[in-house]
C-alpha cells in the first residue's frame, strides 16, 4: 500500500471500562490508520474516507475528511457531508463531529461539521480548544472541544431524522453515483466503513498529548455564520456511509458489521438504518474582529499558547503574510466552566516562539531583530554572540544599539549608570549559543565593508522550543541553538521576586520583572554584580532610592559572596584597567564597612576596634516619589519580612538572611517602624548597630504609599510564635504568604496539632492559626500554577506519591484548586479511616509526608523548630502501624518497613549465586548438577532453615531422576553372560519403578521456586531410565531386548516429569500465552511431558492466559496426555469460578452432559474422568443442581451395550464421587433445591449396595440394554461405586459434624457383615467419618484404636505379636486386613485434621503406627494381613506424617523416607514408590516454603491426590487417575515467613511473637518462634509480632485483615527487619553475650552519674561499630571521641562528645547528634562572648520551653522512659551555662548597658551582641512596650510583676531585671 500520507503522533488511548489511559502512536496511512500503544497493543483501524489531517485530542484523534473541488458545487436540496470526525479508541467508530454555534438570534444551534472552507489550524488539549480558519471569510475562531451532552446528541439525531424523505434519499444515491464517477483515479481506498461495534463505557481523560507541529491544510465548517434554514444531514448508515469511492475495480474490503441491523447493500435506501452518534462537539468560543482590509491567504501558519510572567495566558498565532502575531488574552471564567477570550494585540513579527521554562516568548521581527516579549509586553532585545545583529549599518560613527529598556517610559537612573553607553563590542549577551555549524558565521562576525548587509547571515525563523531553549534557522540553512537566560539564578532573589510579585497589582508587577530581568540579563556579558546585589540595587532604585547616595548600597559590590570582582563604574571596553581603578577602591567603605560582613564572624576578627567613620554623605537624601515602586514600599516591606521569618526555618539559608536583614534595616529605618529595628537588631546586633544613614521621606508623599491591611506594629516573629504555643500562651494567627511561605506554614500547623492537640488544623483551613496574605489582583487558580512552576514548597525536594493515602490534592495547604473544592468538601476533613493514627505523634506524621515533608526537609529545618517534628517521628518509630504508606515508614526512618510497602519479592537467586552448598558436592557431581531440575531453589532460605546438616542435599539426591541409577548385581559363578545380563535388566526394572515415580516428589520440593525467562524455554530435566552397572561402570538399557518391558511404560513418567517442570515456576512469574506456546516440542516424544506442562501452568494459575485458539488446536490434535493435562489445569485455574467457557470446553469430553440426540464422540476413558474431575473443580462449593444431578448419575453409570464403559470403571466412579463432593463442598443438609434428588440416600446404596433405581433423566434410552461383556444384574455393582460414594458423603458433610450420616460410615461390628465389605473400602469409610465429625479426631493413638470395632480388636493380631495364634471360628485374615485398614484410615483422617500444622502429638501418634507397621512388616504374621496391604497402610501412614509435618523437614520422618527409598523389588511396586516419594516431597513442599491449608477445597484437594489406592505400575489408571495426584498443588499455601535484614539484604534469623487467637481446645495463647519459619494457619492466629531486643518492633495485625500478611507471604515470605542500634545478628552472636556491653552501661544508676565524667567503653571506634554501621557516625567517633597522649583542655570536650555519642547511639536517635553538638556549640561562643547572631540562643530556648511543655510533661507521664534528651543531664547543664554566663555579664557593667537600652538610649557598641543575647534569652519587652505598660514609679517587686503580666515576660527574668528597673536593688520585696 503506497503511504500517500504518512505522518505519526503521540496520541492518547482509551481503553474499556478500566479508564487506563495508554500513549500511543499513530501513523496514518492513504486507507487506514495504524495505532501502536506504548503496551505493545497494534490495532488498523480503516478510514472510510480520504483524510487530509489528523489531530491528536484529550479524548482521541480527530480526523479531517479531504475535500476535493468538485464536491463543493453541490445542489441546493441537500446540506455536505461533514467533513470532520472523531475516533475515541481504535476500535470504536469513526463518528461524525457536532458543533455547536451561538445563532444570530441567540438561540445556539446543534448541527455537523460540515463546512469545506474550515480548516483546523491548531488544537490543543490542556485546556481542549481548537482554531479554525474560515477561508472564505479569511476568519480565525476559537472552539472549545468537548464530549457530547446526551441532549445534543438525541437533537442532532431527530433534526436529521425529520428531514429524510425519499427524494433526498435519492438525491443523495445519485450523488453518491456523481462521485464514484468524478473521483480522481484508482485509489486503493475504498475500503468500506468498518462497523466496529465493541463500545467501551466509561474513559477518563487522558495526558495531554503532542499537537501536531506542521500547517495543516484541512476543512470544517466556521458555523459562526451559518444562516442556512434548519436543515440537518443526512444520517449515513451502513456500510456505504461514507464510502466516496470509485467504480473502478479496486480492492474492496469485505465489511466488518456486527450490528444486527446494519446492512451491507449498495443503495441508500435500506430501511433499517442505523445512525452514527456523535461523539465529541466542538463549541463557539470566540472569532476573530472582521475588518475590511482582509488578505485571501491570512491562515495562520503558527499558533501557541504562552504565559506571561504574572501566569496570564494568551493566545497567539501568526499570520505571516501580514507579519503579524496577534495574540488573544483568555482566562477561565469564575465558576471554571468557560474560557473567556479579549480583544487582540497585534505584534510585528516574522516568526515566534513561546519560550514557557521562564514565560516569555522570542519574536524575530521582520528587520531579523530578535525580540524578547512576555505576554504583550516587550522586554527587550535578544543579542547573541557570534551573530552580527541586523541593526548595524555601515555608516562613519556606527550608532549604539538601544538598551534593552528603550520601550518603557520611566526613569531608570540605575541603568543609565550601569548599563550606560555600550561600545560595539559590548553586544555580548548571556545567551549561550552552541554553533552546530560555525565555520559559516566566522567570516561575517564583524566585517567592515560596505556589503555587511548581503553578506551576512541573518536568522530566518524560530523553531522547537523546550524550556527555556530554542533553536534557531539562520538563512545559510545552519541552525543554532540558544538558551534564553533565567529569570533568577539565586534561591533569595527568587523568593523575593515571587513574594513581590504575589503582592502587586498585576501590571505594575509585570513591569517591575521585565525590568529586573534586563538589568540582570544587561548587554556586556554575565553581570559583574552577584545577583543579590544587583536585585537590591534595581529595587531600590524602583523605590525612589538613590544608591549612589547610600552608602551600603554603594559598596555592594563588595558585600556580596558571590563575586569578588569590583564592578567597574561603566561598562567600558578595555578590560585592562587603569588607575582610576584602584582610588575606587582605596575610596570604598569596604574597611570601614567591614564589620557587617559575615566574614568577620568567620575569622574572628574583633568587632569592637574598627569604630563606624563619619559617613561621606551624613545629610540624608529624599526618596524620589515618581517611581514605579514608591507607592508599595511598605507593602514590599513587609512581605520581604515574612520572606525573612520564613528563610529562618531553613538552615541552608544563612547567608541569604543575613544579605536580606540589611535592606530590611534600611526599610525599617525610613518608614520609622521603631519595633522592627529592634528586632533586626536582636536578631543581628552586629550587623545592625552599623548603619544608621536614614534616607527622608517627604510627608506629603507618604499618603500615597498603600499601607497593607495585613501590616501589624509588632513584627510577625515565628520563633516567638512558636515560644508563646509552646508555653500555651494565645497566640494571634499568624500571617503567611500561600506558596512562598509554606514552610512557615508546615511549622505552625505541625506545631498547633502535636502540642495544641488540634486536630482540626490540619484537616481544614486553619484560620485560627494563620491568616492567609491575599494579593488584591492575582487569582488564586493563577498563582497555583505559579506555584507549581517553581517547585518552591519546600526548595526542590520532589513531592512524595502517596499511594491513595491521605487528602485530595490538599486544598488547605496550597492555595489553588477551587475547582475540585465541591468533591473535596467532604474528603477533606477527615483521615481516611484506612489508616491507624492512634496519636497525636502519628497524625503529625501521616499529614507531614501526605504534604511533602521528607527527612531532606527535616534536617534542613533548625533544631529548635525540628524538635516537635522529631519527638512525634521518635515516638512512630518504636511502633508503627504495619500499613502506613511507604513516605511514612520512610520519614520516621523505618527502612525496613518502607522497603516492605515499596517492593514485592527478593530478585529471583541464579543458582551460581546462592549456591552455598554446591562446594561440598562430591567433585564428580558437579559437571552433571546443573540438569537435575532443582538447581533454583533458594539455597540462601534453605541454609537458615536447616542450618546444623545437609538434609536438603540429601533429599536431592534422592529425588533426581536425570542420572543412571546403580545397578549391583554380583554374579554367582553357576550364572551364564546371558543370564547374567539378564538379571541386571530384570534389576534395572526393579529400579526404574522407583526412577518413574520421582518426578511427583521433585515437582513437591521444586513448587513454584523459579521465574522463567520469557526468552527462553523452560528447562525439563530428561528422565533416565538406563543404568550403570560396577565396577567397571557399564550402561544397562532396557532396550535391549533381552527382557519383556511393558509399552510405554514411561509415558506417565514422562508426564509427571514435565508436571515437576511446570511447578516450578512460581504463580507471579511474568509470562504470557506466546511463551507457552514456544514451550512445544518440536519432536512427538516430548508430547508426554509437554501435557504435564499444561497441566502445572493451570495449577499455578498460568493457563488463563493461554489464547482459547491456542487451547482449541491442543485439543483437535486429539492426544490424549495434552487433553487431559490441557483440561485438569484448565479447570485448576478457573476453580470454583462456574465459568461457561470451560464448562462448554469439558462437557464435550463426557457424554452425560451432551443432549441425548448428539453424536456420539470417541472420548478416551481417562479424558473422560479428567473431564469430570474438572467439573468438579469449576463448580466447586456451588452446589449447583444439574451438575450435581448428573454426577450423582454418573456414579453408578452401568456398563453400555457395545465395550463402552467396560474397562477402568472403578476411577471413572471416584472421579464422578469426587465432583460431585466438590460441587457440594461441605453444604451438608443445605443442599437447596435438592432434596429430591435424595442425594445421601443415593450415595449410601452406592456405598452397600443394592437394587438399582430406575435410570431418571435423559441417558435412560442409552442403558436400556445391558452390557454383552459384563453380567451385572440389576444390584449396584459396589466394588465400582463404593470409593466414588464414600467419598462424595465425606466430601458433602465434611466438617459438619453430622452424627446420623457419621454412623452410616462406621466399620461393621459383627464378622458376618464384615465379610461384605472389602477392607480397603473400611479405610475409606473410617477416613470420610472421621472427616465428618472433623471436631472430634484427637492426636492419641487411643482415640485412632477407639475407631477399630470391638471384634476387630478382641480378636486380631496387634501389629506387635510375634507369633501366629490359632481360632477356629473366626476369619483372622478378614480381621487383621480390616484391623490394618481402619487404623491407616484413621491415621489419614489424623494427618488432614492437623495438615500443616506440625502438631506434635499428632506427629508422635503418627510416627509410633509407622514404626509399628514396618515392624510388622518384618516379623512373622506379616501374612495373615498380607504384606500388600501392609505397604499401602504404611504408605498411607507415611504420607498422613508428611501431611502434619508438610514442610517442615522433619528429620525423622526423612528418615523413614530414606529406608522406604531403599526398599526396592518385591512387593515394592510403583504405586509405593510413588507415595513414599510424595512422602518426602510433601516434608520438604515448595523448598521449606510452602505447607498445607485445612480449608475445605484444600481437603477436596488433598482426598484426589493422597487417594489411598496406589498404581501397581506405571500405566495403571483403573481406580484412581495418576494426573489427579497433582492436585495437592491447591491446597498447598506459602507459610513461611523469611526475615530480610534491611541494611544488608541478606535473610537473617529474627524472634517472633506469634499470638493464637482462643478456640474451644486452648485460651488465647502466644509462642516464641525463631524465623524463618512456617507459620501456622492464618484463620488460628491474632498477630504476629516480630521482638526486641534486637531488631526494631513491628506488629502484623491479623485481626484488621489478612490481606497483609498474605501478600507479604505471596512475595517469597519477605519481612524486612531492621537491626537496632548495638546488637549484633543471631548468626554472629547466637547466646547475645556480645552485645551485652550495651546492656551493662545503660542499666547502671542513670541518675547517679555526672553527665561529663562518665567515661566510656564505647569511646573506642571499635566499640561502637557494635552499635551502628551509619558511617557519619563511626568517623565522628573516630575524629572527635579517640583519646590521645597529652589533651590538657581537650579532655573535657572529648568526655562530652563521647557521652552524647553514647547517648544518641543507644537511645537510637543519632538524628540528634548534630542538635546536641549544636547546643553545647552555642554555649561555648555565647561564654566566649562571640554571639554576632542569636539564632541558636533562639533555638536552645525552643527546646527548653519544648521539654518544659504541658503536652510533653504529659507525654512523659505516661511513659516516661522514652524520648529524645531523655535519659540526660545535658539540657539542665546547658542552661545553667547559659544564665551563668548572662548573669556574670549582668554584674561585670551589663546592668549599665541594659539601663540605657530600657531607656532608649544609645548603648555601648561593645556590648551590643551581649545585650541581643539577654533580651531574646530572657524575652525582654522592647522599650516601646515598656514605656506603654507605664512601668515609671514602680516602688516593689510585686508592683512590677502585676504591670510585667500583660507583657508575659518569665519571672526569672524579671528577677534580673528588677534591680533596674526600680532602681534600688534593696527595695526588692518578694
Amino acid at each position: 500500500m503506497e503511504d500517500y500520507y504518512n505522518r505519526s503522533y503521540f496520541v492518547p488511548l482509551f481503553l474499556d471500562s478500566s479508564e487506563v489511559v495508554e500513549k500511543c502512536i499513530c501513523i496514518l496511512q492513504s486507507s487506514c490508520i495504524n495505532i501502536h500503544s506504548i503496551e505493545g497493543k497494534d490495532y488498523i483501524a480503516s478510514l472510510p474516507f480520504q483524510v487530509a489531517n489528523v489531530w491528536p485530542t484529550k479524548y482521541g484523534l480527530l480526523f479531517e475528511r479531504s475535500s476535493s473541488s468538485h464536491e463543493v458545487p453541490l445542489s441546493p436540496t441537500r446540506e455536505p457531508l461533514p467533513t470532520m470526525f472523531s475516533m475515541l479508541h481504535p476500535l470504536d467508530e469513526i463518528t461524525p463531529m457536532v458543533c455547536k454555534s451561538g445563532g444570530l438570534f441567540g438561540s445556539a444551534r446543534i448541527q455537523y461539521v460540515a463546512d469545506y472552507s474550515m480548516k483546523i489550524v491548531f488544537l490543543n488539549a490542556n485546556p481542549s480548544i481548537l482554531m479554525t480558519y474560515d477561508a472564505t471569510q479569511s476568519l480565525h475562531t476559537i472552539w472549545a472541544l468537548r464530549r457530547v451532552k446526551p441532549e445534543e446528541q438525541s437533537a442532532v439525531l431527530k433534526f436529521s431524522e425529520q428531514v429524510v424523505t425519499p427524494q433526498h434519499l435519492a438525491t443523495s444515491t445519485s450523488f453518491t453515483v456523481h462521485l464514484r464517477s468524478l473521483s480522481k483515479g484508482d485509489s486503493p481506498m475504498a475500503s468500506p466503513f468498518q462497523n466496529y461495534s465493541i463500545h467501551s463505557q466509561s474513559r477518563s481523560t487522558p495526558s495531554p498529548s503532542l499537537h501536531s507541529r506542521s500547517p495543516s491544510i484541512s476543512n470544517m465548517a466556521a458555523l459562526s455564520r451559518s444562516h442556512s434554514p434548519a436543515l440537518g444531514v443526512h444520517s449515513f448508515s451502513g456500510v456505504q456511509r461514507f464510502n466516496f469511492s470509485t467504480h473502478a475495480p479496486s480492492p474492496k474490503r469485505t465489511s466488518a458489521c456486527h450490528s444486527p441491523n446494519s446492512v451491507s447493500t449498495d443503495s441508500f435506501l435500506a430501511p433499517e438504518t442505523e445512525l452514527i452518534v456523535p461523539e465529541l462537539c466542538i463549541d463557539h468560543l470566540w472569532t476573530e474582529p472582521f475588518s475590511n482590509i482582509r488578505e485571501k491567504n491570512s491562515q495562520a501558519s503558527k499558533v501557541f499558547i504562552t504565559t506571561d510572567l504574572c501566569r496570564q495566558r494568551f493566545l497567539c498565532y501568526l499570520v505571516e503574510s501580514q507579519l503579524q502575531l496577534r495574540c488573544v488574552k483568555f482566562q477561565e471564567s469564575n465558576d471554571m466552566s468557560q474560557l473567556i477570550f479579549g480583544s487582540v494585540t497585534n505584534i510585528h513579527a516574522k516568526d515566534a516562539a513561546p519560550i514557557e521554562g521562564i514565560d516569555t516568548m522570542l519574536v524575530l521581527e521582520g528587520n531579523g531583530n530578535l525580540v524578547l516579549y512576555t505576554g504583550v509586553v516587550r522586554v527587550g532585545k535578544v543579542f547573541i554572540p557570534g551573530l552580527p545583529s541586523p541593526s548595524l549599518t555601515m555608516s562613519a560613527q556606527m550608532p549604539r544599539p538601544s538598551t534593552p529598556l528603550d520601550n518603557i517610559s520611566t526613569p531608570s537612573k540605575l541603568l543609565n549608570k550601569h548599563l550606560g553607553p555600550l561600545d560595539e563590542q559590548g553586544i555580548l549577551s548571556p545567551v549561550p549559543a552552541e554553533l552546530r555549524d560555525s565555520s559559516k558565521l566566522q567570516d561575517s562576525s564583524y566585517v567592515d565593508d560596505c556589503a555587511f548587509q548581503q553578506l551576512a547571515t541573518f536568522v530566518h525563523s524560530v523553531r522547537d522550543p523546550v524550556q527555556n531553549r530554542v533553536t534557531l534557522e539562520l538563512s545559510n540553512g545552519s541552525m543554532v541553538r540558544i538558551t534564553i537566560p533565567e529569570i533568577a539564578t539565586s534561591e533569595l532573589v527568587r523568593r523575593c521576586l515571587q513574594g513581590i510579585k504575589y503582592i502587586l497589582p498585576k501590571e505594575v508587577a509585570v513591569q517591575m520583572l521585565v525590568r529586573w530581568y534586563n538589568a540582570y540579563n544587561a548587554p556586556g556579558g554575565p553581570s559583574y554584580y552577584s545577583e543579590w546585589n544587583l536585585f537590591v540595587t534595581c529595587l531600590l532604585n524602583m523605590m525612589g532610592y538613590s544608591t549612589d547616595r547610600v552608602a551600603w548600597t554603594r559598596n555592594l559590590d563588595f558585600e556580596g559572596s558571590l563575586s569578588p570582582v569590583i564592578a567597574p563604574k561603566k561598562a567600558r571596553p578595555s578590560e585592562t584597567g587603569s588607575d582610576e581603578d584602584w582610588e575606587y577602591v582605596l575610596n570604598s567603605d569596604y574597611h570601614k564597612n567591614f564589620d557587617s560582613h559575615p566574614l568577620a564572624k568567620a575569622l574572628q576578627l574583633d568587632p569592637q576596634e574598627a569604630k563606624f567613620p563619619k559617613d561621606n554623605f551624613s545629610h540624608s537624601h529624599c526618596l524620589d516619589s515618581s517611581t514605579l515602586l514608591f507607592p508599595y514600599i511598605p507593602t514590599i516591606f513587609c512581605v520581604l519580612h515574612l520572606i525573612y521569618e520564613e528563610l529562618k526555618l531553613n538552615c541552608l539559608m544563612g547567608e541569604g538572611i543575613r544579605s536580606l536583614v540589611v535592606l530590611l534595616v534600611q526599610l525599617a529605618r525610613d518608614l520609622k517602624l521603631d519595633a522592627y529595628l529592634d528586632y533586626y537588631y536582636r536578631d543581628y546586633p552586629v550587623l545592625v548597630k552599623t548603619s544608621r544613614q536614614t534616607c527622608i521621606i517627604d510627608p506629603a508623599q507618604t499618603a500615597f504609599m498603600h499601607h497593607p491591611s495585613f501590616f501589624s506594629a509588632e513584627p510577625p516573629s515565628i520563633f516567638q510564635w512558636l515560644s508563646s504555643c509552646l508555653k500555651g500562651e494565645s497566640v494571634l494567627p499568624y500571617p503567611y504568604l500561600p506558596g512562598i511561605c509554606e514552610r512557615s506554614k508546615l511549622v505552625v500547623l505541625s506545631v498547633v496539632l502535636y502540642i495544641l492537640g488540634d486536630e482540626r488544623t490540619v484537616s481544614n483551613e486553619a484560620s485560627n492559626y494563620l491568616s492567609r496574605i491575599t494579593s488584591g489582583n492575582v487569582t488564586e487558580k493563577d498563582f497555583q500554577r505559579d506555584v507549581n512552576t517553581c517547585a518552591l514548597i519546600f526548595g526542590s525536594s520532589s513531592q512524595v506519591k502517596l499511594g491513595s493515602v491521605y487528602f485530595h490534592s490538599l486544598s488547605f495547604s496550597l492555595s489553588g484548586q477551587r475547582k475540585q473544592q465541591s468533591e473535596q468538601e467532604d474528603s477533606r476533613c477527615s483521615f481516611k479511616p484506612s489508616t491507624s493514627a492512634s496519636s497525636l505523634a502519628e497524625k503529625l506524621v501521616i499529614w507531614m509526608t501526605s504534604v511533602g515533608f521528607t527527612l531532606r526537609d527535616l534536617e534542613s529545618l533548625p533544631f529548635g523548630v525540628a524538635l516537635p517534628i522529631r519527638d512525634a517521628i521518635y515516638h512512630c518509630r518504636q511502633q508503627p502501624a504495619s500499613d502506613w504508606p511507604e513516605a511514612v515508614c520512610l520519614l520516621i526512618g523505618r527502612q525496613d518497613l518502607f522497603k516492605q510497602a515499596s517492593e514485592g519479592s527478593l530478585p529471583n537467586c541464579k543458582a551460581s549465586d546462592t549456591q552455598v552448598l554446591s562446594s561440598e558436592m562430591p567433585s564428580t557431581a558437579e559437571s552433571e548438577e546443573d540438569d537435575d531440575g532443582m538447581n533454583d531453589m533458594n539455597q540462601e532460605v534453605m541454609s537458615l532453615i536447616w542450618s546444623e546438616d545437609l538434609r536438603v542435599q540429601e533429599v536431592r539426591r534422592l529425588l533426581q531422576s536425570a542420572h543412571p541409577v546403580r545397578v549391583n548385581v554380583v554374579q554367582m559363578p553357576e550364572v551364564s553372560d546371558h543370564e547374567y545380563i539378564e538379571e541386571k535388566e530384570n534389576r534395572l526394572l526393579q529400579l526404574c519403578q522407583r526412577t518413574m515415580a520421582l518426578p511427583l516428589g521433585r515437582g513437591m520440593f521444586t513448587l513454584f521456586s523459579y521465574h522463567p525467562v520469557p526468552t527462553e524455554p523452560l528447562p525439563i530435566p530428561k528422565l533416565n531410565l538406563t543404568g550403570r552397572a560396577p565396577p567397571r561402570n557399564t550402561t544397562v538399557d532396557l532396550n535391549s531386548g533381552n527382557i519383556d518391558v511393558p509399552p510405554n511404560m514411561a509415558c506417565w513418567a514422562n508426564f509427571h516429569n514435565g508436571v515437576a517442570a511446570g511447578l516450578k515456576i512460581a504463580p507471579a512469574s511474568q509470562i504470557d500465552s506466546a511463551w507457552i506456546v514456544y514451550n512445544k516440542p518440536k519432536n512427538a516424544e516430548l508430547a508426554n511431558e509437554y501435557a504435564g506442562f499444561l497441566m502445572a501452568l493451570g495449577l499455578n494459575g498460568h493457563l488463563t492466559k493461554l489464547a482459547t485458539l491456542n487451547i482449541h488446536d491442543y485439543l483437535t490434535k486429539g492426544h490424549e496426555m495434552t487433553s487431559i493435562g490441557l483440561l485438569l489445569g484448565v479447570s485448576a485455574a478457573k476453580l470454583g469460578t462456574m465459568d461457561m467457557s470451560i464448562t462448554r470446553l469439558l462437557s464435550i469430553h463426557i457424554p452425560a452432559l451432551l443432549p441425548p440426540t448428539s453424536t456420539e464422540l470417541d472420548v478416551p476413558h481417562n479424558v473422560q474422568v479428567a473431564a469430570v474431575i474438572g467439573i468438579g473443580l469449576v463448580y466447586q462449593g456451588t452446589a449447583h443442581r444439574h451438575t450435581a444431578e448428573v454426577l450423582l448419575s454418573e456414579i453408578g453409570r452401568p456398563p453400555g451395550p457395545e465395550m463402552e464403559y467396560c474397562t477402568d470403571r472403578e476411577s471413572y466412579s471416584l472421579a464422578a464421587g469426587l465432583a460431585l463432593g466438590m460441587v457440594c463442598l461441605g453444604h451438608g443438609s443445605n443442599l437447596i433445591g435438592m432434596l429430591d434428588l435424595n442425594v445421601p440416600e443415593q450415595l449410601y446404596q452406592y456405598m452397600v449396595g443394592g437394587h438399582r433405581r430406575f435410570q431418571a433423566g435423559m441417558h435412560r434410552e442409552k442403558h436400556k440394554s445391558p452390557s454383552y461383556q459384563i453380567k451385572e444384574g440389576d444390584t449396584i455393582n459396589v466394588d465400582v461405586t463404593c470409593p466414588g460414594a464414600t467419598l462424595a458423603l465425606a466430601m458433602i458433610y465434611l466438617k459438619t459434624n453430622n452424627r446420623s450420616i457419621a454412623d452410616w460410615l462406621r466399620a461393621p461390628d459383627t464378622m458376618y457383615l464384615l465379610d461384605f465389605v472389602k477392607p480397603e473400602f473400611l479405610l475409606l469409610r473410617t477416613l470420610a467419618r472421621c472427616l465428618i465429625l472433623w471436631d472430634d479426631i484427637l492426636p492419641s493413638s487411643k482415640w485412632i484404636d477407639s475407631n477399630v470395632p470391638q471384634i476387630v480388636r478382641e480378636n486380631s493380631v496387634s501389629l506387635h505379636a510375634t507369633e501366629m495364634p490359632s481360632s477356629e471360628d473366626l476369619n483372622l485374615e478378614t480381621l487383621a486386613q480390616a484391623h490394618v485398614y481402619i487404623i491407616a484410615g484413621a491415621c489419614l483422617s489424623l494427618g488432614f485434621r492437623f495438615a500443616g500444622s506440625e502438631n506434635l502429638a499428632a506427629f508422635n501418634c503418627l510416627y509410633a503406627f509407622a514404626k509399628d507397621f514396618m515392624k510388622c512388616l518384618s516379623s512373622a504374621t506379616a501374612s495373615i494381613a498380607g504384606h500388600y496391604n501392609l505397604e499401602t497402610c504404611l504408605s498411607v501412614v507415611l504420607l498422613s506424617l508428611a501431611m502434619v509435618m508438610a514442610g517442615s523437614g522433619n528429620l525423622k520422618v526423612l528418615q523413614l523416607c530414606r529406608f522406604m527409598h531403599k526398599k526396592t523389588g518385591g512387593e515394592m511396586n510403583y504405586g509405593f514408590h510413588m507415595a513414599h516419594h510424595m512422602t518426602l516431597g510433601l516434608l520438604f513442599l515448595g523448598g521449606g516454603r510452602y505447607s498445607l491449608s485445612t480449608s475445605n477445597s484444600s481437603i477436596a484437594a488433598l482426598l484426589c491426590a493422597l487417594y489411598p489406592h496406589f498404581p501397581v505400575h506405571s500405566t495403571d489408571n483403573r481406580y484412581h487417575l495418576q494426573a489427579l495426584r497433582h492436585l495437592y498443588v491447591l491446597a498447598a499455601e506459602p507459610r513461611l515467613l523469611v526475615p530480610v535484614d534491611v541494611d544488608t539484604d541478606t535473610p537473617c534469623y529474627t524472634l517472633l511473637e506469634v499470638t493464637y487467637k482462643g478456640t474451644q481446645w486452648y485460651e488465647q495463647t502466644t509462642e516464641e518462634l525463631m524465623a524463618p519459619t512456617l507459620l501456622p494457619e492464618f484463620h488460628l492466629l491474632k498477630q504476629i509480632r516480630v521482638k526486641g531486643p534486637r531488631y526494631w518492633e513491628l506488629l502484623i495485625d491479623l485481626s484488621k485483615g489478612m490481606h497483609h500478611l498474605k501478600s507479604i507471604l505471596s512475595k517469597d515470605g519477605i519481612l524486612y527487619v531492621k537491626l537496632r542500634a548495638g546488637q549484633l545478628s543471631y548468626k554472629e552472636d547466637p547466646m547475645g553475650w556480645r552485645s551485652l556491653l550495651a546492656q551493662t552501661v545503660t542499666h547502671r544508676n542513670a541518675d547517679a552519674r555526672a553527665f561529663k565524667v562518665l567515661v566510656l567503653p564505647l569511646t573506642q571506634p571499635e566499640a561502637i561499630s557494635a552499635f551502628t554501621s551509619d558511617p557519619a557516625l563511626l568517623s565522628f567517633a573516630d575524629y572527635f571521641c579517640k583519646p590521645a597522649v597529652n589533651m590538657g583542655q581537650k579532655q573535657e570536650v572529648f568526655d562530652l562528645f563521647s557521652s552524647i555519642l553514647y547517648e544518641c547511639v543507644t537511645q537510637e536517635n543519632p538524628e540528634m547528634l548534630p542538635a546536641y553538638i549544636a547546643i553545647d556549640q552555642a554555649v561555648r561562643r555565647l561564654e566566649r562572648r562571640e554571639m554576632s547572631e542569636t539564632f541558636d540562643l533562639w533555638q536552645i530556648k525552643l527546646v527548653l520551653e519544648f521539654f518544659n511543655s504541658r503536652s510533653h510533661q504529659e507525654r512523659m507521664r505516661k511513659n516516661p522512659h522514652r524520648g529524645l534528651f531523655m535519659n540526660s543531664e545535658f539540657l539542665p547543664m546547658m542552661k545553667c551555662s547559659i544564665d551563668n554566663t548572662l548573669d556574670q555579664w549582668l554584674q561585670a557593667g551589663g546592668d549599665v548597658c541594659l539601663h540605657s537600652y530600657l531607656n532608649g538610649q544609645p548603648t555601648d557598641e561593645s556590648q551590643l551582641s551581649m545585650l541581643a543575647c539577654f533580651l531574646i534569652y530572657h524575652s525582654v519587652p522592647t522599650p516601646g512596650q515598656l514605656l506603654a505598660g507605664g512601668l515609671e514609679g514602680s516602688t516593689s517587686f510585686s508592683e512590677l510583676l502585676l504591670k510585667f503580666k500583660p507583657l508575659k515576660m518569665p519571672v526569672r527574668a524579671l528577677l534580673r531585671l528588677a534591680p533596674l528597673l526600680l532602681g534600688n536593688p534593696q527595695a526588692m520585696v518578694l
